[in-house]
């Protein structure tokens, strides 16, 4: 079963965050940045809201991906939740330099039936974060007997917000929301200039998908498919409508269509093996997609795979760096253009 796809369809939420504008759910309060004249600050959430009245320096990370922007703010969470990747401390390659010299932190997991409650308690943390999370309220009143936390936002569905409030939120709590707004904006410049300097994106269309119990399309709130729109490329226009409500869902015969982009970009667990198979599918092979060379393909267990699918402040220019090459090689117009794999 894939990693991607099986924690989240286990957990029957939908997911989502990528390259969207920050909208509803900003904390307010505190304009000041860092220190004790940014406190107190309060946060809405799905759950009502929060207040966090001092700087907070024992951080527990619930949400999969809420440790990147902790990290990129300048302060180190004493405990992370393992999503998937494998990374010592649920730190992964594009973040480590922003550890710097702090602790690793400890790993907690979550098996899609929530936070590990006691072992979070017994770390003592001034805040729990579950921003990039699908947090139910009888989770968040039990973890909030303890500590502060910060739920998902109501504006979008579990595991929908988009990194840059995810970013914003953090640097708010952390009373650094002056910050927040520059790592944002750094990371939309970089976005700007991949556009700028592939002006041909605009005009394609793309899709992401994944071998899941046939042919699995991820959605426009989903992570990776935000990432190619703010690249610039066009979403099939019924994609959520045959999708509803969700993340992504596996698609009929009958909507082979939706496959057929200017690119698709499938995320698998074995480039080589799972590439060979799809090219053999009959439903499949004989579409423009793959006679022209339109495919990229991302391994789920390199660490290319793995921030496609963090879209995180941290990781998106990581990502960028080597998803965009693939993308422009894709949709070159030349069938001989080999889209290269990437580690």
């Amino acid at each position: 079963m894939l990693a991607t796809v099986a924690l989240l369809v286990t957990t029957l939420v939908a997911c989502g965050s990528g390259g969207a504008p920050a909208a509803t759910g900003a904390p307010t309060g505190g304009a000041a940045s860092g220190g004790a004249a940014a406190y107190p600050v309060t946060v809405e959430h799905k759950f009502g809201s929060t207040t966090v009245t001092a700087e907070p320096q024992r951080i527990v990370t619930v949400g999969l991906t809420d440790q990147d922007a902790v990290l990129a703010l300048g302060k180190v969470p004493v405990a992370t939740t393992e999503w998937f990747g494998g990374f010592k401390g649920a730190i992964g390659p594009w973040a480590t330099q922003a550890l710097g010299g702090g602790a690793t932190p400890t790993v907690l997991t979550d098996t899609g039936t929530g936070p590990q409650i006691e072992k979070i308690a017994a770390l003592k943390p001034d805040l729990i974060l579950a921003l990039y999370s699908g947090l139910t309220k009888e989770q968040y009143e039990a973890l909030s007997k303890f500590a502060p936390v910060v739920a998902q936002p109501a504006a979008y569905n579990d595991y929908g917000i988009p990194w840059q409030e995810q970013t914003r939120i953090v640097g708010k709590v952390l009373g650094k929301p002056d910050e927040a707004d520059k790592l944002v904006k750094g990371v939309e410049d970089r976005f700007a200039q991949a556009r700028a300097k592939h002006p041909e994106f605009a005009a394609a269309t793309g899709v992401v998908a994944t071998p899941y119990e046939g042919f699995f399309v991820y959605g426009s709130q989903d992570p990776r498919s935000r990432t190619l729109a703010a690249l610039g490329f066009k979403l099939p226009a019924d994609l959520d409508k045959v999708i509803g409500n969700r993340f992504g869902a596996n698609i009929s015969k009958e909507r082979g269509d939706l496959l057929d982009q200017d690119v698709i970009v499938w995320t698998v667990p074995d480039i080589a093996k799972d590439s060979a198979a799809l090219r053999e599918d009959p439903l499949y092979k004989d579409l423009g997609v793959v006679k022209e060379g339109r495919e990229v393909y991302v391994g789920e267990g390199t660490h290319h795979g793995a921030a496609f699918s963090f879209v995180t402040v941290l990781s998106l220019p990581y990502l960028l760096d080597r998803l965009v090459p693939q993308l422009a090689d894709a949709v070159d117009g030349d069938p001989a253009t080999q889209v290269e794999a990437v580690s």
